[in-house]
C-alpha cells in the first residue's frame, strides 16, 4: 500500500484532510516506514473550497484514483449536501478495480451515496450515526465502534478516531514497527481501545466541584497500585457502592467495564515499561498486575500482536529525527 489517493471537494473538514497527510505525506524517514506517493486528488483538478474558508488545488484528477492503492475520503462538513456525481463514479470505479476505499467521519455519506456501503456495515461520527443509518437504511451502522471495515471498505468515527483508522491502515499493510513511527511522530498513541461509548453524552450526571467523584477516586487509586489483586468487588468497596451499582455507574463514566479497564491499564503500563526501562520481562509483569511473564503474554499478544519480549526488541530505543522517541501512554483515570 504505497500509493495514497486523498480525494478532496468542495466543503471537506480541513482536520481530516491534514490528519491523511500527517500519516502518509513526507514519512520516508521514519524508522520502519516505506515511501509513501500521496496523491491530493479533486474534480477536473479544480480549486477546491474546504470548510473553514481554506482553498487547495488538487495535484490530480479523479481519474489518478484509478491506480491508487488505497482512496481516502475525509470527513464533510455538511453530510446532508448535494456532491458532485464525478465524485460518486470515481470512487465506484476505484472500487471496481480492487482499490480499498476508506473515509473518516462523515465521509461515510460519501460512501453511501455511492452505494459502496449497501449490505455492509459501517460507522461515522456518534452525533450522526442515526442520521446515516435513517438515510441509507441498507447500510449496517455501527455507532458504538472506533472504525469499521470489511476488506477493501473502511468507515471511521470522528476526529481522533479518523487517525485510529489509519493508523490500522498502515500496520495491516506495513506491520507495527511503521504504525507505531507514525503515531509517534504526531505525538499519538498507536492504538486505542475501547469505542465511541465513553464519547456519547451520557445521562449520569457531572460531579460538582463541591463532589467528591468516587469512580475518579477508584481509578486513581487503582492506577497507583496495579500490582493489587483488583476485583470488581475490591473497587466497590472503595467507591461505597454495590457491585451492580459500581458496574453500571463505572460503564456509563468510562463506555467500558471495570474488569476491561483494568486490563487496559495494565497492558498500557506494560507497553510503557517495556519500551522505557530495562526491567525484565517478569518483573514488568508482576509490577502490573500479572503474576509471571508467562500469564503477561496471552493478553498482551491478543491486544497488540506480538509477545511482550518482541514488542520490547521492536520499539525499545527506536528514535524519530535522531531523539529517543519511546512512546508514552498516559493512565487516564
Amino acid at each position: 500500500m504505497r500509493t495514497v489517493g486523498c480525494l478532496i471537494f468542495d466543503g471537506v473538514r480541513p482536520f481530516d484532510y491534514a490528519v491523511i497527510g500527517e500519516v502518509w505525506g513526507e514519512q520516508a524517514e521514519l524508522p520502519g516506514v516505506p515511501g509513501f506517493e500521496l496523491r491530493i486528488c479533486g474534480p477536473d483538478g479544480a480549486r477546491v473550497r474546504l470548510g473553514g474558508g481554506l482553498e487547495r488545488v488538487p495535484d490530480f484528477g479523479l481519474d489518478a484514483l484509478a491506480d491508487c492503492d488505497l482512496v481516502v475520503v475525509p470527513g464533510v462538513e455538511q453530510p446532508d449536501e448535494p456532491r458532485d456525481p464525478a465524485v460518486h463514479a470515481a470512487l465506484r470505479a476505484a472500487h471496481a478495480r480492487g482499490v480499498t476505499i476508506a473515509s473518516l467521519c462523515a465521509g461515510a455519506f460519501v460512501l453511501a451515496e455511492a452505494g459502496l456501503l449497501d449490505g455492509r456495515t459501517a460507522t461515522t461520527h456518534w452525533a450522526l450515526a442515526d442520521r446515516l443509518a435513517e438515510r441509507f437504511p441498507a447500510v449496517d451502522v455501527r455507532p458504538e465502534v472506533l472504525f469499521t471495515g470489511e476488506g477493501r471498505l473502511w468507515t471511521s468515527a470522528g476526529v481522533a478516531a479518523g487517525i485510529d483508522l489509519c493508523l490500522h491502515l498502515v500496520r495491516a499493510a506495513h506491520g507495527e514497527r511503521a504504525a507505531a513511527s507514525i503515531a509517534r511522530a504526531m505525538v499519538t498513541a498507536p492504538f486505542r481501545s475501547g469505542g465511541q461509548a465513553q464519547f456519547i453524552p451520557s445521562p449520569v450526571p457531572e460531579p460538582t466541584a463541591a463532589d467528591d467523584d468516587p469512580l475518579a477516586r477508584v481509578r486513581t487509586e487503582v492506577l497507583a497500585a496495579l500490582d493489587t489483586p483488583w476485583t470488581v468487588r475490591r473497587m466497590a468497596v472503595l467507591a461505597l457502592m454495590s457491585e451492580r451499582t459500581f458496574a453500571r455507574r463505572f460503564a456509563a463514566a468510562t463506555g467500558t467495564t471495570p474488569l476491561r479497564w483494568l486490563l487496559d491499564q495494565r497492558i498500557l503500563t506494560a507497553q510503557r515499561l517495556l519500551e522505557d526501562t530495562d526491567l525484565p520481562v517478569d518483573a514488568v509483569a508482576v509490577h502490573c498486575g500479572f503474576s509471571s511473564a508467562v500469564s503477561l503474554r496471552p493478553p498482551f499478544t491478543a491486544r497488540l500482536g506480538v509477545p511482550p519480549r518482541e514488542y520490547r526488541r521492536t520499539f525499545r530505543g527506536a528514535c524519530v529525527d535522531g531523539r529517543p522517541a519511546a512512546a508514552r501512554y498516559p493512565l487516564v483515570p
